[in-house]
């Protein structure tokens, strides 16, 4: 088979309704390869100018740059000082707070340990107060149970009012549960002065009623106990007034012990009947602190009793110190006489030293009158003797 040969005239493809050659198809693409080229070469063109620009561009910030990093290199050296400054002065800020901080934490330790130690302290006083408080505690229990019993309370104020009377009285001006001539035994007797009567003294107070008071759980039951304890009292008041009230053997009046204070000033409030009373009968209702004041009043008396007792062997005493002072008296004045004649010696002995001195005075003022000026010689013994003999003695007495 031949091969095909193609002409520049010879259509190769109808467009609309005009022929297309191959012709026209290279002219075609030579003026589209032309119009191609021609972007190119200027965009070359333009790629070059760009470049140079961009050199130009590169090398101011080549250069920018350099100074950038001179600039930094100095930003950063001044930033080092400045850093170094600052880590100096921070470092001597937080020494001078870490010292700061010891020696606040050393005196906050110092002040914890003192406290800690009073705190030991007041617990070692809390402690010790809290033994005191139980070991009051086991004592009051103790009293109670000792005031649970009638005869355990008569002992308690019994001897109550017989230490009073020990320490106020001397030995042999009391006695305790000694016989009356009726027979009875009163808890104690006090012997007055100048044979006056004995002065009694009861300790036997009526507590259950008074107790029965105090434990009552309603206004009821309170008065009811009130009214027992006003009729125990009335009792006991007439038993002392018939038992120890006796004429000549006695004082009029006998002194009813209280035990208690606070029992003694509640009676005075409430039971103001009971005092009345026992002030009719000659029962005086006393306290502790009135009875030593009684006691104490009492010791007064037998001291002033045994003063007057006393009284003429004082004056005795008295007269013999008079007389002892009489005879001192004398004495005295014997020595005084004795002292004026020696006085008198003295002023005498004092005048003749005066005249002694007088006359040796007038001795060293002698006048010595010589005959003749010249001196004696040794060889002439008579002419001296004659000259001596010319001596003339003028002695004046002033006496």
């Amino acid at each position: 088979m031949e091969p095909t040969i193609l002409t520049l005239d010879q259509s190769l493809f109808i467009l609309g309704t005009t022929p297309v050659t191959l012709g026209m198809c290279l002219f075609i693409a030579v003026a589209i390869l032309l119009l191609a080229g021609i972007p190119v070469v200027l965009g070359r063109r333009r790629a070059r100018q760009s470049a140079d620009d961009a050199e130009q561009r590169m090398n101011a910030l080549l250069a920018a740059q350099t100074e950038m990093q001179g600039r930094i290199a100095a930003m950063a050296e001044v930033f080092g000082a400045r850093q170094s400054e600052l880590n100096q002065s921070i470092s001597q800020r937080i020494d001078g707070m870490t010292h700061r901080l010891g020696a606040s934490i050393t005196e906050q330790t110092k002040a914890t340990h003192e406290n800690l130690r009073r705190l030991q302290e007041r617990l070692a006083v809390i402690d010790t107060a809290q033994t005191n408080i139980q070991s009051l505690a086991k004592d009051m229990a103790g009293l109670q149970s000792i005031l649970s019993n009638k005869q355990t309370r008569g002992a308690f104020g019994q001897s109550r009012m017989e230490t009073i009377i020990a320490d106020g009285l001397p030995m042999g001006a009391y006695a305790f549960q000694s016989t009356l001539s009726n027979g009875s035994r009163p808890d104690c007797t006090v012997r007055m002065p100048n044979g006056q009567p004995v002065l009694v003294i009861d300790a036997k107070f009526p507590l259950e009623g008074w107790n029965a008071i105090r434990g009552a759980e309603n206004p009821e039951a309170g008065r009811q106990a009130g009214q027992q304890f006003r009729r125990d009292m009335e009792v006991h008041i007439r038993d002392i007034a018939g038992k120890y009230l006796i004429p000549g053997e006695t004082q009029e009046t006998a002194f009813l012990f209280v035990p208690s204070e606070s029992i003694f000033a509640e009676i005075h409030e409430n039971f103001e009947g009971i005092v009345q009373r026992a002030h009719k009968a000659r029962i005086v209702i006393v306290s502790p602190s009135l009875l030593m004041l009684s006691i104490q009043v009492i010791q007064a008396i037998l001291r002033d009793a045994r003063m007057r007792e006393q009284a003429h062997l004082i004056q005795g005493e008295v007269i013999r110190l008079m007389e002892d002072l009489t005879r001192l008296d004398d004495r005295v004045r014997k020595l005084h006489g004795h002292f004026l004649t020696t006085q008198k010696d003295v002023d005498d002995i004092l005048i003749s030293s005066e005249k002694l001195k007088k006359r040796g005075g007038r001795i060293e003022a002698l006048d010595l009158e010589t005959a003749s000026p010249a001196q004696p010689s040794p060889q002439e013994p008579k002419e001296f003797d004659n000259r001596m003999g010319q001596l003339k003695l003028r002695v004046v007495d002033e006496d």
